[in-house]
């Protein structure tokens, strides 16, 4: 069991999100920062899929009814445990009785808490997502308020390597106040002038208030429709990470995005990239640069990849022990594994 006694401004479980049920107007929800989400729980030994906990801006304050391993993944809150600093990407055993506190982000605006075993939340169309505005799924369909308690399903207090269980800071994904955040043209693209598209792929863009977890709102440089459009198509479907721009400027789709709309979309950011965005806070800014459909599969699978070498490796036999380097090429992060020499 773990109550929160702090709640922040906005803690929800979330996983993966509802995913099938677009078709019946319900959005998917689910981590923002997917890859953090999915790092945190390989760290705690969990599926990667498995629900955690979701600060914003400011985190909660958790105490821990029973011992429990759990890890912190994605914006750096300067965590504590038990008023030690402890740091993110690692798993840590927490006794009873330990309180867990996330202050306010110093870099991102996501953080990841992943326990081990996972969380007893509602489960509502085989997600334990919290969707606030349909108000269904993690804790009773809402943010977590002070005095939540939550069932551990599964609590564990020992894993293969435990002290082992840490990787760096910028472990697959090198967040910044200013990404350069790659997209997809289309679908479309046709909709706006040659001189537009050039103007989006090459001015900066600011990440506005009005943005939330269903979309961020960005100000900068106008771009151009084409001759004739204005921006208005007849509703089709939406995904994360899809481009609108309803006047002249972008609105970038998130999780808690509707399921059709009405606005041209000039593209959509990769799924790679998704945490990029994730991070940013009110002020940032971003660069948009296209790739092709190819490149985007090229990098998202590397980056997949890369989960999955570090759960093998960590959940490997003793005797298999292995050593993992990071290396850059192309300016994607790849987990290179080389046999460790013992002695």
């Amino acid at each position: 069991m773990i109550t929160i006694e702090k709640r922040g401004i906005l803690t929800t479980v979330q996983d993966l999100g509802r995913i099938g049920y677009q078709r019946y107007g319900m959005p998917t929800s689910g981590a923002m920062d997917a890859f953090a989400m999915r790092l945190s729980n390989v760290l705690v030994g969990n599926q990667p899929e498995t629900e955690v906990l979701e600060a914003t801006v400011l985190g909660p304050s958790i105490r821990f009814g029973e011992a429990e391993i759990f890890a912190v993944c994605g914006g750096n809150f300067n965590p504590r445990l038990n008023g030690q600093p402890i740091r993110n990407n690692k798993a840590y055993l927490a006794p009873a009785g330990s309180l867990l506190e996330l202050p306010a982000a110093v870099s991102g605006a996501r953080a990841y808490i992943a326990f081990a075993g996972g969380l007893d939340a509602d489960l509502v169309m085989n997600s334990r997502s919290t969707c606030i505005k349909a108000g269904i799924g993690g804790i009773e369909g809402r943010a977590a308020r002070d005095g939540d308690t939550l069932a551990l399903r599964a609590p564990k207090t020992n894993l293969p390597r435990l002290s082992m269980r840490e990787v760096p800071v910028d472990f697959g994904v090198s967040y910044s106040a200013r990404p350069v955040v790659r997209f997809t043209f289309g679908p479309q693209a046709d909709m706006f002038s040659e001189a537009g598209k050039c103007t989006f792929t090459s001015e900066e863009y600011k990440l506005t208030p009005e943005s939330d977890r269903m979309g961020f709102r960005f100000s900068g440089a106008e771009v151009a429709p084409a001759a004739g459009c204005d921006g208005n198509i007849v509703s089709d479907g939406i995904c994360f990470g899809s481009i609108q721009i309803p006047k002249t400027t972008p609105i970038v789709m998130m999780a808690d995005h509707q399921t059709s709309g009405g606005y041209a979309k000039i593209g959509c950011v990769i799924q790679a990239d998704l945490p990029l965005l994730a991070q940013l806070k009110v002020g940032d800014s971003v660069r948009f640069q296209p790739v092709d459909v190819e490149r985007a599969q090229d990098i998202y699978l590397a980056q997949r990849q890369l989960l999955l070498d570090l759960a093998a490796h960590l959940d490997a036999p003793e005797e298999e022990e292995t050593r993992h380097y990071l290396v850059n090429i192309c300016g994607t992060n790849y987990y290179v594994k080389l046999r460790e020499i013992l002695d």
